[in-house]
């Protein structure tokens, strides 16, 4: 049994990671951890995710149940360095799904994984999502500058990044397959008299509204037809059950920094 303990254990995230542990047949859950101060503390973590009593109870103190875990599963907006750190500090695997980190903290974390530490950080859990990294890619290198490309997300209004994490990887992934700059192709909307489109532009939309999970459109536009490639996630369990995948995949992993399109075989 791979052993994970689930960091953000009374968030939305946390609680469907929590209940597909307790549904799987590989993997027990080996701590609930939350911020201080958080009303669930002392709770019953498979409780608190809507199942049955599972005997492990939320706490607030990471350290002190590393020595009996396997893998660590971040989801929170809290320590993730100081987590991941001593996380790796003890021979646990640390699965980072967590968006909108800093460029400070991407490095300390690629820092840790050369260290020997195994670590996989990802914008997007989801299977779905992360094929659709990758045939965004191909698609982009087959079509050429002929195509004009612009990326639509949308979210639950409670959302408080803007773009998307995922977003903003598929714009990163679009800008290298187009030999761009992220930061100089990269547009966020459009509002008053901008003038035309450039063959250099990938155009970013974000949109808020209702309890919508995650929907990615990538559109590639030229003169007489259009292509669209879509991703929704109509239940958060699409990313718990990527996020539990590469765990597995981190169980027998060497020491590095991956993704899930590692994970996913995708490279």
């Amino acid at each position: 049994m791979i052993r994970i303990i689930i960091i953000g254990a009374a968030g939305r995230m946390g609680r469907r990671l929590v209940a597909n542990i307790l549904e799987s047949q590989d993997l027990t859950l080996a701590g609930a951890v939350e911020a201080p101060g958080t009303p669930f503390l002392g709770n019953d973590a498979g409780q608190v995710s809507g199942g049955r009593e599972c005997g492990v109870k939320i706490t607030e103190s990471l350290a002190p149940l590393l020595k009996n875990a396997d893998a660590i599963i971040d989801f929170s907006t809290g320590s993730i360095v100081a987590n991941a750190a001593a996380a790796t500090e003890a021979g646990c695997a640390v699965v980072i799904g967590t968006t909108a980190l800093a460029d400070a903290d991407k490095s300390a974390l690629k820092a840790l994984a050369e260290k020997g530490g195994k670590v996989v950080l990802a914008p997007n859990m989801s299977v779905g999502v992360n094929l659709l990294f990758y045939l965004s890619r191909k698609v982009t290198e087959i079509l050429g500058e002929d195509y004009d490309i612009e990326i639509v997300e949308m979210h639950h209004n409670q959302k408080k990044d803007s773009p998307s994490g995922t977003a903003v990887r598929l714009a990163e992934v679009i800008a290298e397959a187009r030999n761009l700059s992220y930061a100089d192709a990269v547009v966020h909307g459009r509002e008053g008299m901008v003038g035309a489109r450039t063959k250099k532009e990938i155009g970013m939309h974000a949109v808020r509204g209702g309890d919508v999970v995650g929907d990615h459109t990538v559109i590639f536009a030229t003169g007489g037809e259009r292509i669209e490639l879509t991703h929704k996630a109509s239940s958060r369990d699409t990313f718990a059950k990527g996020a539990l995948r590469a765990a597995r995949f981190l169980y027998t992993a060497k020491p590095g920094l991956y993704d899930m399109q590692d994970v996913l075989n995708l490279k």
